[in-house]
């Protein structure tokens, strides 16, 4: 038997000329990677909103004057206010867009244009709605509340720049995943992705379920805790 010659690493050069030529590195096609790259240092930002939100949580905790989410997020139902209820239906929202997402995924790679564009039509309507509701809270708080970045009625003033920073840094990633989601669409139904590798509905996929993860995190730790 013929022995298979061993795979040699590309030298930094040989990369370099890969990613300038439109090439894979890292046997990864380079859009692919530079996105998980993206994910990378995203994560790192948004890890540091959650560290500082805690450490402003707990130094609250000695005057016990951070005020309890599952009171300041309450919806009035009935004329009796539900905890979580408006959070409770974001989640699902936005959760149940990773579903219809990973659908659109897969009738990429079976090259079925309109099934895929849907697909991801339908995922980006539904976080259109996760936005639309998210400007609801947002404009319940401030008007109805009279919460600011800066101050709170309710006790700390670290709980309302915390949930502006972090909630309001998300929604400007569902926001701009709402626009991306609508482009990679539109260039389905041309054919763009026809000729070549359906790779880029993929990556927008990779995007769209890092939202999702995120407001997994904020979530728990924000709202529950």
């Amino acid at each position: 038997m013929e022995r298979q010659p061993k795979p040699t690493l590309k030298s930094p050069s040989q990369l370099v000329s890969d990613w300038a030529s439109d090439l894979s590195a890292f046997k990864v096609v380079w859009s692919k990677a530079m996105m998980w790259i993206f994910l990378l240092s995203d994560t790192f930002i948004f890890g540091s909103f959650i560290a500082s939100y805690a450490s402003a949580r707990l130094a609250a905790s000695s005057t016990n004057s951070w005020p309890d989410p599952k009171e300041v997020f309450s919806l009035n139902l009935g004329g009796q206010p539900v905890p979580l209820l408006l959070i409770a239906i974001m989640t699902v929202v936005l959760i149940s867009s990773s579903g219809t997402m990973a659908i659109g995924v897969y009738h990429a790679y079976a090259k079925r244009k309109v099934q895929t564009a849907i697909f991801l039509v339908l995922t980006a309507l539904l976080g259109l709605t996760f936005v639309c509701m998210q400007a609801y809270e947002w404009t319940h708080l401030i008007v109805d509340e009279g919460f600011r970045p800066w101050t709170n009625p309710l006790g700390s003033p670290q709980f309302g720049s915390s949930f502006f920073m972090m909630t309001g840094f998300h929604g400007l990633h569902v926001s701009i995943g709402v626009i991306y989601l609508t482009a990679t669409a539109v260039r389905v139904l041309k054919g763009v992705y026809d000729k070549g590798s359906y790779v880029g509905v993929e990556i927008c996929g990779l995007y769209w379920h890092f939202v999702d993860l995120v407001w997994v995190f904020i979530f728990a730790f924000f709202y529950l805790f």
